[in-house]
């Protein structure tokens, strides 16, 4: 057992947990899914989370260790520390702590701590003089529940893009939502109603690239947590409806150098973007096709990523239409600038999804990988012919093609390092074997009298 001295910054979480009157902590983690999971304890063993981490039987974790493995650690880090914007029936306060996993075999961070991925990833940009910053646009549906609490995929309104009352009915829900964000430290840029009924967006500030992913997941929770208060699904499910538009997570990227400095910016380029801007984008586009198994992570993902509901399934990019994969934003400030890879969804784990970005970008940054040139039309105008005319690719069609590519990928797949990817690749064709063995309603309405 390690017994560590106590920090400044934990005796400061130790006075806010007096001051806020919290009564339990939940330490949070998420296994390789992506799924939160917490360990709650009550909050006068707060000292002793710091001191000595609170251990757990890893074995029951997906993806995490074998039964004869099982002993682990988290220790929680005091700078995320932030109270749940609720309480539950009993009037209990609750507040959070994200926390790294320890294998206690060799007292090392653990492997197959998707946190400890990201983390890695980090480690290898500031080895290049680089830092990360992310920006996530999550989108999410809100269902109504039946009478049994059970979620429906009825939608809670029938609003369209931005639209207003009485057409948006969750101008409510979105209001408490982000007051609660705002209760734990987030700051909410925007929020509206996406194009779908029942589909929505809220936008946070950008942050360094491991403070967004443990806010993604935070995010998600809270955003469940209050959705339920009115009695509605929050869904982060990627296409819960057919025939309409599915939901995604853009994300925007960019690298600052160790002066502050924006290292995507260049002023006297036409597009405003940096040598070393250029190179990540090759790389992201090179690497497209792997990314996908990780940002895009469920055999639902793919339902998504089809053409005709504005989802970005071709690999290029652009400055001008949101057709391409990845798009440059406009920055009215040289510290905006940055680009925005479309092709993420909310299903898919934060801090694994970032990891392979940022591996992905760097190896074109290290390598000089050439980037093509933007496509300034309507690529889903284009006919085949025409893409092929272009050099366009298009990424998996399903999960199943995706985990190939991500195989075959040493860039991305060892990115996830040796634990994680084999797990990570293990599960995902399970999951993609279950389901090509299934027989869906849609296949019993066109075949079961026809044949």
């Amino acid at each position: 057992m390690t017994t560590n001295a106590i920090s400044d910054d934990a005796e400061e979480v130790l006075e806010k947990i007096d001051e806020e009157d919290v009564d339990f902590l939940r330490l949070q983690f998420t296994d390789i899914l992506g799924t939160v999971k917490n360990v709650s304890i009550p909050a006068d063993q707060a000292e002793k989370a710091f001191t000595e981490g609170i251990y757990f039987d890893g074995s029951s974790i997906n993806g995490f260790v074998r039964i004869q493995e099982s002993d682990m650690r988290l220790d929680p880090e005091p700078n995320t520390f932030a109270v749940l914007p609720w309480r539950n029936s009993e009037k209990v306060t609750s507040a959070r702590l994200i926390c790294d996993v320890i294998d206690t075999s060799t007292d090392q961070p653990f492997s197959g701590d998707p946190r400890r991925v990201l983390k890695n990833a980090l480690d290898r940009a500031e080895e290049l003089g680089y830092t990360v910053n992310a920006g996530p646009e999550p989108e999410f549906f809100l269902f109504e529940e039946d009478e049994n609490g059970r979620a429906t995929t009825t939608t809670h309104d029938s609003g369209g893009y931005f639209d207003l009352a009485p057409k948006d009915l969750a101008q409510d829900v979105r209001g408490d939502i982000i007051y609660g964000l705002d209760e734990m430290g987030f700051e909410v840029e925007a929020s509206h109603h996406e194009v779908a009924e029942g589909q929505h967006e809220i936008d946070f500030k950008y942050a360094d690239a491991l403070t967004t992913a443990d806010n993604i997941a935070t995010f998600r929770s809270v955003v469940r947590a209050i959705a339920s208060q009115h009695d509605l699904h929050a869904t982060f499910m990627p296409k819960p409806i057919p025939h309409i538009n599915g939901s995604g997570m853009h994300t925007h990227l960019s690298l600052f150098e160790e002066d502050g400095t924006n290292a995507f910016h260049d002023e006297d380029d036409e597009f405003s973007l940096s040598e070393t801007a250029y190179g990540f984008l090759a790389g992201i586009l090179e690497h497209a096709p792997a990314i996908s198994a990780v940002t895009n992570p469920t055999v639902n993902s793919y339902k998504r990523l089809v053409p005709g509901y504005e989802a970005p399934i071709y690999i290029a990019w652009s400055d001008v239409n949101r057709s391409a994969l990845v798009r440059k934003p406009a920055a009215r400030v040289p510290a905006a600038s940055r680009i925005e890879f479309r092709a993420p969804d909310p299903s898919c784990n934060p801090y694994l999804a970032l990891a392979v970005m940022i591996h992905a970008g760097l190896d074109g940054v290290e390598n000089d990988l050439d980037c093509p040139d933007p496509v300034r039309e309507n690529i889903y105008d284009f006919d085949e012919e025409k893409r092929e005319e272009y050099g366009i690719d298009t990424l998996p069609a399903n999960l199943g093609d995706a985990v190939d590519a991500l195989e075959d990928d040493e860039v991305v797949y060892n990115a996830l390092g040796p634990h994680v990817s084999e797990k990570f690749v293990e599960a995902k064709r399970q999951e993609f074997s279950e389901y090509i063995a299934e027989v869906s309603e849609w296949e019993l309405d066109r075949y079961l009298e026809t044949f």
